[in-house]
C-alpha cells in the first residue's frame, strides 16, 4: 500500500557566494493522482496550489528574482497496468515578471498521473539557464517515489553536478521513522495542517532570498542547547516593540529549530522561563547561520503529601531566594520548570509552611509533608474564637480565626497539636471564654462541640 508524505525540498547551489544578486526559484510541484485524496476540507491538490499560487503572487515585484515552474504527474493519468514515469515536464522557463504564466498554468494543471520523484529532480537540474545566480528548487509533493528510480541516487548525481541538495521534509500523519530515508538530502519537518505548509514554504521562500539563517540555543548548566517548550519574545532593541513570538521547539534531530529573521533590526530576546531570562543588543549577521546563546537550565519543582488524601488541592508559593516577590504560584502534586537555584517556598496549607530548597538542572526536588487531617466544629450558636498551633515551650502560634456568624466550622489542618480559644458571640464577659486541645492525625477527622 502506498504511504503518503508531503515533501517540501530546498536545493540551493553550491556556490557560496552567488556571482550576481540574481535569485532563481524553481518551484517542482507534484500533479500525480495521490494528490487529490482529502486533506482538511479540501483535497491535497487544491490547498497545495492555492498556497503555492499565494507564494508566488507575493513575489510579484520582488527585485533580482526569476521564477520558474516544472510539473510532473499531470499529462498522462495512472492506471492499474501502468505509470508513466517520463511525466515530467517545465511549464513555464525561467524569466522576468512570470508570475501571472505561472499563476495561470496552476489553474489549468489537474492531477491524474505517478510520483516521478528523482527523475523530476534530475530534470530540473538543468532547468537553470547557468550557475552564476542563487540556484534553488522547490519541490512540493505528497508522495513516496513511485518509479525506479531512487531520489537518494538522484541527489548523488546532482552533487557531482555542483548542486548541493538542503531539504525541508514535511510528513503529514507518518510515521517519522520513515523520513530518515531523506537523509540524504538534508533535514526534514513535519506538519499535521495547510497552516503549518503554508508556514514552511514562508519560511523557505524567505530564507532562499534572504539567506540568513537564526537559531536560539537555550543552554544547559553543561552548556549543551537542550532547553526547550518555552516562549520567546524577540522586541526592537531597546523599545517594547515585538517583532517576533515563538515557542522555542528542538527539530527532529533534537536541535534547536531554524528561524528566519529581519538581519536590518537589533534584538532584544526575553525567553518566558521562571524566572525569565534576557539577552539585550543582539544584532544578526546577514547572509550566514546565526547563533544566538542564553543560558536557562531548568530543573523541576514538586510538593507532595506522604500519603494520599481528598485534601490535594493547596497552593505553593514560590519566591526566589531572598525575595518577598511571588514568582509562581503551583498546586500540590504538580511539577513546574525553574531555573536553577534557590528558591523559598511558601506552603499554603493550615498552618503555613516554609521551606527552602535548591532547584538542580534536570531533576526534581521534591517537597513532602505530611497528609493534613480534618476537624469539624459544632455548636448551638454562634461563637467567636481562634485556632492555634502549640509549639515548643508552650508558644501557641495563630492558625485561623473561627466563623462568627456560623454554628458549623470546619478547617483542613496539618497534623500537629492545636488549642481553640472561644466563647459563645452572646456572651459580652471575658469570663465566659474557655479553651479546648486537640491533636490532627493524617486523614482523620474530628469533630468538637463547642
Amino acid at each position: 500500500m502506498k504511504r503518503y508524505v508531503l515533501l517540501l525540498l530546498l536545493f540551493m547551489s553550491s556556490i557560496s557566494i552567488a556571482q550576481e544578486d540574481l535569485t532563481r526559484i524553481l518551484f517542482v510541484f507534484d500533479a500525480s493522482n495521490s494528490m487529490n485524496q482529502k486533506w482538511g476540507s479540501e483535497s491535497r491538490f487544491i490547498t497545495a496550489k492555492r498556497i503555492l499560487s499565494n507564494a508566488v503572487d507575493s513575489l510579484s515585484g520582488v527585485p533580482d528574482l526569476e521564477l520558474a515552474l516544472r510539473v510532473y504527474g499531470h499529462q498522462s493519468p495512472v492506471t492499474a497496468t501502468y505509470q508513466d514515469c517520463a511525466d515530467t515536464k517545465l511549464e513555464v522557463p525561467f524569466s522576468k515578471n512570470n508570475h501571472q504564466a505561472i499563476l495561470n498554468k496552476m489553474k489549468a494543471i489537474r492531477a491524474k498521473g505517478t510520483t516521478p520523484i528523482a527523475r523530476s529532480l534530475e530534470a530540473a537540474a538543468g532547468d537553470f539557464p547557468d550557475n552564476k545566480s542563487k540556484n534553488i528548487i522547490i519541490l512540493i509533493t505528497d508522495g513516496v517515489e513511485a518509479c525506479d528510480d531512487e531520489p537518494c541516487v538522484i541527489a548523488d548525481k546532482l552533487r557531482a553536478k555542483g548542486i548541493k541538495i538542503s531539504p525541508f521534509v514535511i510528513g503529514l500523519g507518518l510515521d517519522m521513522s520513515y523520513l530518515s530515508q531523506f537523509d540524504c538530502f538534508g533535514d526534514y519537518k513535519s506538519a499535521e495542517s495547510p497552516r503549518a505548509f503554508e508556514n514552511v514554504l514562508s519560511q523557505i521562500v524567505n530564507k532562499a532570498l534572504v539567506n540568513t539563517t537564526v537559531q536560539i540555543n537555550l543552554n544547559t548548566i553543561y552548556g549543551t542547547p537542550k532547553e526547550t517548550d518555552v516562549a520567546m519574545y524577540l522586541y526592537e532593541s531597546g523599545t517594547n516593540n515585538v517583532k517576533y513570538t515563538f515557542i522555542h521547539t528542538l527539530n527532529e534531530r533534537n536541535l534547536p529549530d531554524t528561524l528566519i529573521l529581519d538581519p536590518k533590526v537589533k534584538y532584544d530576546l526575553v525567553v518566558k522561563t521562571l524566572p525569565e531570562q534576557r539577552k539585550d543588543n543582539i544584532t544578526i549577521q546577514k547572509n550566514t547561520h546565526n547563533t544566538i546563546e542564553l543560558d536557562t537550565p531548568q530543573g523541576e519543582l514538586k510538593v507532595n503529601f506522604d500519603r494520599p488524601t481528598n485534601n490535594n488541592y493547596i497552593d505553593v508559593r514560590v519566591m526566589q531566594h531572598g525575595e518577598t516577590k511571588t514568582l509562581n504560584t503551583q498546586k500540590f502534586d504538580e511539577s513546574q520548570k525553574y531555573i536553577v537555584g534557590k528558591y523559598d517556598v511558601e506552603l499554603l496549607t493550615l498552618p503555613r509552611r516554609y521551606k527552602t530548597v535548591e532547584v538542580e538542572q534536570s531533576a526534581t526536588t521534591e517537597i513532602v509533608i505530611d497528609a493534613p487531617g480534618t476537624i469539624k466544629f459544632r455548636g448551638a450558636k454562634p461563637v467567636v474564637g481562634q485556632i492555634f498551633e502549640r509549639k515548643a515551650n508552650n508558644q501557641y502560634e495563630w492558625v485561623c480565626d473561627l466563623n462568627p456568624n456560623s454554628t458549623r466550622n470546619e478547617f483542613v489542618l496539618l497534623p500537629g497539636d492545636y488549642q481553640v480559644v472561644y466563647r459563645k458571640k452572646h456572651h459580652r464577659s471575658t469570663t465566659y471564654s474557655e479553651t479546648k486541645s486537640f491533636s490532627i492525625y493524617s486523614n482523620k477527622s474530628i469533630i468538637i462541640n463547642l
